[in-house]
């Protein structure tokens, strides 16, 4: 971790009824976590106790025939021609294509099999503040996706960030974690297993990307890509080794023509500011609401900061400097999730965290 800064009550009350008794489905050496990330889908594989991460994207060709997917597909986007449909299944941390994602599931997942699919067990993370038609939806998808699967369980996913983080989430201690992804910002505080408040913002590194896109046509008239934006804000921390400048290419408003570019360290800094603004309001609303016991958890321990876009440059000392707070980086962001679902897939004690969604509503 990376530091900045008794006996059995038989008179139950008819509104309460006894907790049920947990199933275990036990430990399979084919059984996979999976979190459905909109950049990246990340698919932790029991039998090789590996992580597979890929570009959750997907390229059709003629509305009907996959040609590409994951990063194969990821090479393809802004770059396609208009019979080929490259993109992303998933939105703003929910399904948005549900039968593309479905074809992409099953594309991975026999990828890890060999090519072959066998019976399995799935362990799904599911964000916590979307509706319940948007949570069975993660149940749908592999249920219909076509990969034999056994029994399909629910994780949520700032439990799995809490496990990832090497955290024990089943004490009494209060635990504040936000999770920077590429659409959303989730800000969760957890103690005994469950999640206390959570809060989802669409605010992540495509959010960051449109305004480097947007300053950099504002101040240069220069269109850039999405990719171009995405790379200049991943190798931020390198362009002040890098002579202070990174160059990017991209077409000339009032030309025309393609042209080039520099950006100063200072530039990409300023776009990136004005946009931690946002993650670091929503951290103090949730602080305002935290029950006064665990408020004084979190101060002693701080705050924990993961997902892809957390890396930026810049983010965790911002946090830092408003919220008063240590902030502790993840050492593997990208992977926080799946490592959390790798530990409640292989430790019986962490297996009650996981729930079944079927059934749901009903």
């Amino acid at each position: 971790m990376l530091w900045f800064g008794q006996k059995k009550n038989t008179n139950i009350p008819s509104q309460v009824h006894p907790k049920e008794k947990y199933k275990d489905p036990g430990f399979s050496s084919n059984t996979y976590g999976i979190d459905l990330g909109t950049c990246n889908i990340k698919i932790y594989n029991a039998a090789t106790d590996k992580i597979l991460v890929q570009k959750n994207i997907i390229a059709i060709q003629n509305k009907k025939t996959m040609i590409a997917y994951g990063n194969e597909a990821y090479e393809m986007y802004e770059k396609a021609p208009s019979n080929i449909r490259v993109s992303y299944p998933i939105g703003s941390g929910v399904i948005a294509d549900i039968n593309n994602m479905e074809l992409l599931l099953k594309s991975f997942t026999k990828d890890e099999q060999g090519g072959t699919l066998r019976p399995a067990d799935f362990y799904v993370a599911v964000p916590t503040d979307v509706t319940e038609v948007e949570r069975r939806a993660f149940y749908d998808l592999v249920k219909d996706a076509g990969v034999k699967a056994r029994n399909i369980l629910a994780v949520e996913k700032a439990i799995a960030d809490g496990l990832g983080l090497g955290i024990d989430v089943k004490n009494s201690q209060g635990v504040m974690i936000v999770d920077v992804g590429y659409d959303t910002t989730e800000i969760s505080i957890l103690s005994l297993g469950g999640i206390v408040l959570s809060r989802l913002i669409k605010v992540g590194g495509h959010a960051f990307d449109t305004a480097i896109v947007s300053a950099v046509r504002r101040e240069y008239n220069l269109v850039i890509g999405m990719k171009t934006a995405e790379s200049v804000r991943v190798s931020f921390g390198d362009i002040s080794h890098n002579g202070g400048v990174a160059t990017v290419y991209g077409r000339d408003i009032v030309t025309g023509l393609p042209m080039e570019r520099s950006l100063t360290h200072d530039f990409v800094s300023g776009v990136l500011k004005e946009n931690f603004r946002t993650i670091v309001d929503n951290i103090k609303v949730i602080l305002e609401r935290t029950p006064p016991e665990l408020s004084a958890d979190i101060y002693r321990h701080g705050l924990f900061l993961t997902g892809g876009a957390s890396q930026e440059e810049g983010l965790a000392d911002r946090i830092h400097e408003e919220v008063k707070l240590d902030v502790n980086a993840a050492e593997s962001p990208v992977n926080t999730v799946a490592l959390g679902l790798a530990q409640v897939i292989k430790k019986s004690q962490y297996r009650t965290l996981a729930y079944t969604i079927e059934g749901l509503g009903k």
